[in-house]
């Protein structure tokens, strides 16, 4: 069976063309995986998830998305398909209510239904109903965190990009929301793949964790089946 997945000797550069960020990246993503990322800062992390949405393009090698080049889907589709949850999330001058229902509506989903998944995301992922009507500028660091990676879920998408989902959180939430990740792993078989500093954290989540550093592929380590 094919890999859901993969990057074939990847690289990147920065805008101007000149600074390599990621060089000869190749590996494979598994449908239902948790795959980790790791490494020192400016080691790729970040630009590596943005490649894997389209939200940056590669210089050179390829990623193949379900047999397909990547490049070769309509970006709107990757973007459903494929949702990326920056570490600096905006609610884009709306409500919290509004920007979970935002992503429903542009896919028509029915506003019985969208109302269904706002209900259902909301309870996942402990999101009160007094936080619904307030703005970004309401919400602290950490809700506005956890309001983020709601929207991602939102949606049900195949994979999950995750860029430091835990860094605002103290450490009994951040435990909650990895739990809660991994339920909708075992539940939905939603594929994670997730750059966090907390090795711990890491390491309670991910069933395997890949090295960068310095823009190259360091290692792969993988864990004990949990």
């Amino acid at each position: 069976m094919s890999s859901l997945l993969t990057l074939n000797a990847v690289s990147a550069t920065d805008i101007s063309g000149l600074e390599p960020l990621l060089i000869q990246i190749s590996f494979s993503i598994e449908a239902g995986d948790r795959l980790g990322i790791e490494g020192p800062s400016g080691a790729g992390k970040s630009t590596l998830l943005r490649l894997l949405n389209r939200l940056q393009k590669t210089s050179s090698g390829s990623i193949i998305y379900q047999d397909q080049p990547l490049a070769s889907y309509p970006v709107q589709q990757i973007r459903r398909q494929i949702m990326l949850v920056p570490q600096e999330s905006k609610l884009l001058g709306m409500t919290v209510e509004a920007s979970l229902l935002y992503p429903l509506q542009l896919q028509k989903i029915p506003p019985r239904q969208a109302q269904q998944r706002l209900v259902a995301t909301c309870d996942l992922w402990q999101i009160p109903d007094d936080w619904l009507d307030r703005n970004e500028l309401q919400l602290s660091v950490g809700q506005r965190q956890r309001v983020a990676i709601a929207r991602g879920t939102i949606l049900k998408p195949r994979i999950l990009l995750l860029d430091e989902p835990t860094a605002a959180l103290d450490p009994p939430l951040a435990q909650q929301v990895l739990d809660n990740l991994i339920i909708l792993n075992h539940q939905e078989q939603l594929t994670v793949v997730m750059v966090n500093h907390h090795p711990q954290q890491l390491r309670h989540f991910a069933q395997r964790i890949i090295q960068l550093e310095a823009g190259k592929l360091k290692g792969e380590e993988i864990l004990p089946a949990h």
